[in-house]
C-alpha cells in the first residue's frame, strides 16, 4: 500500500481538453531531469495561479494609493500640529520595535531596550520635577550627549563594516561574508534607532526644562528677566574667572551677548537640536561655537536621522492598513 502510494506521488496525469475522457500515458517524475521536473512544476504554479494579474495590479495600486494619501496626512499633520505629530511618532517608534522583537524573538535588542528605556524614563522623570534642581539640566545634556556620541559612533562603525564588507576586505581579516555584513548592518541599526529616539526624546526634555526654568518659551516673551552672570539654559549663576579662583567651567558669549556656560549652549544646540539664544532667539553661530572639525558633523547627523522616523514609525502602520484594506476586499 505504501509503495503504491509514493508511485502515485510521482506520476502526473496529462489530460488533453481537446479530446475528454482520453487520459494519455503517464509520466514518471523520478525519471526526469531536474530542468524538466522544475518546468512542469512551474507550468502547475502557473495554471493555479492563472487569472491572478488583475488582483495584483489591483493590490499595487492600493499600496500606491495609501502611501500617497499617508504622505499628504502626514506632511499636513506635521506642519499643522507638531507638537501631537512628534508625540505620536515618538510614541511608535518606541514601541513598535519593542512588539516586533517580542514576535520575532530578539532577546539582545529587548535587553538593550530595557535599559535604554529605563535610563531615559529616570532621566525624564528628574527633568520633569517641581522645583526643578538645579543640577538637572546638566545631567539630562550629558545622558543624551553620551547616547549621541554613542549612537553616532556605532552608525559610523557600522556603515564602514559594511562598506568595506561590499570591497571584499572582511576577507582580510579571515571573516565571513555573511558575518561581517549581518555585524555591519545590525551596529548601523542601533546607531541610527537609539540616536534618533535619544534625540527625539531629548528635544521634548530640552524644551520643557527651558520653559519650566522660565528664561525660555517657544513662543512670546520669556517669563523671567535674565539677570547678570545667569545661564539661561540651566538657572545657575555663570562664575567669572578671577586670578585667584581656578573655573571648572568656561564661560561662551553669543553674538547677542548673552553669556552661558559653555557645556549648556553645547547641549542646547547639540542635544536639544535648537539652533537660536535660549533667551532672545538670535540665531547661533554654530562654526564659532563648534571650531573642532569633528564636532560639525554632529550638527548635520542630526538632520540625516529624519527618514529614519517614517521607516520606524509610520512604514510599518501603513503595511497593516494595506493588509486590511486587501483583507476587506477580498484580496489574496
Amino acid at each position: 500500500m505504501a509503495a503504491a502510494d509514493n508511485v502515485a506521488n510521482n506520476i502526473i496525469v496529462v489530460q488533453d481538453n481537446n479530446v475528454p475522457n482520453i487520459v494519455k500515458p503517464t509520466i514518471d517524475l523520478s525519471k526526469l531531469s531536474d530542468e524538466e521536473k522544475w518546468r512542469i512544476e512551474h507550468k502547475r504554479l502557473h495554471e493555479k495561479h492563472k487569472g491572478h494579474e488583475a488582483m495584483h495590479a489591483e493590490m499595487v495600486l492600493i499600496l500606491i494609493s495609501v502611501l500617497i494619501v499617508a504622505q499628504v496626512i502626514l506632511v499636513q499633520w506635521k506642519q499643522r500640529r507638531y507638537k501631537s505629530y512628534q508625540a505620536v511618532t515618538l510614541a511608535g517608534m518606541w514601541i513598535i520595535p519593542f512588539f516586533f522583537s517580542i514576535n520575532a524573538h530578539w532577546w539582545r535588542f529587548l535587553v538593550i531596550w530595557f535599559i535604554f528605556s529605563i535610563i531615559t524614563g529616570h532621566i525624564i522623570f528628574k527633568a520633569t520635577r517641581k522645583p526643578l534642581p538645579g543640577t538637572t539640566p546638566r545631567l539630562v545634556y550629558k545622558w543624551f550627549y553620551i547616547l549621541y556620541k554613542l549612537s553616532y559612533g556605532l552608525g559610523i562603525a557600522g556603515y564602514s563594516i559594511v562598506m568595506g564588507t561590499l570591497l571584499n576586505l572582511n576577507l582580510l581579516f579571515l571573516v565571513r561574508t555573511e558575518t561581517a555584513m549581518d555585524c555591519g548592518v545590525l551596529l548601523l541599526f542601533y546607531g541610527l534607532y537609539y540616536g534618533v529616539l535619544g534625540r527625539d526624546f531629548a528635544e521634548i526634555v530640552t524644551e520643557f526644562m527651558a520653559a519650566h526654568i522660565g528664561y525660555y518659551t517657544k513662543t512670546g516673551l520669556p517669563g523671567r528677566t535674565l539677570e547678570a552672570n545667569i545661564c539661561a539654559v540651566c538657572g545657575q549663576q555663570i562664575f567669572i574667572p578671577d586670578e585667584d579662583e581656578e573655573v571648572l567651567e568656561r564661560a561662551y558669549e553669543l553674538g547677542c551677548k548673552h553669556r552661558f556656560h559653555e557645556f549648556c549652549i553645547r547641549g542646547w544646540c547639540i542635544v536639544g537640536k535648537k539652533q537660536i539664544c535660549p533667551y532672545c532667539k538670535e540665531k547661533v553661530d554654530l562654526k564659532r561655537l563648534f571650531k573642532n572639525p569633528w564636532e560639525r558633523p554632529h550638527v548635520l547627523y542630526g538632520q540625516l536621522l529624519d527618514w529614519i522616523r517614517y521607516l520606524v514609525a509610520w512604514q510599518p502602520i501603513i503595511v497593516l492598513i494595506v493588509q486590511g484594506i486587501n483583507y476587506g476586499l477580498g484580496l489574496e
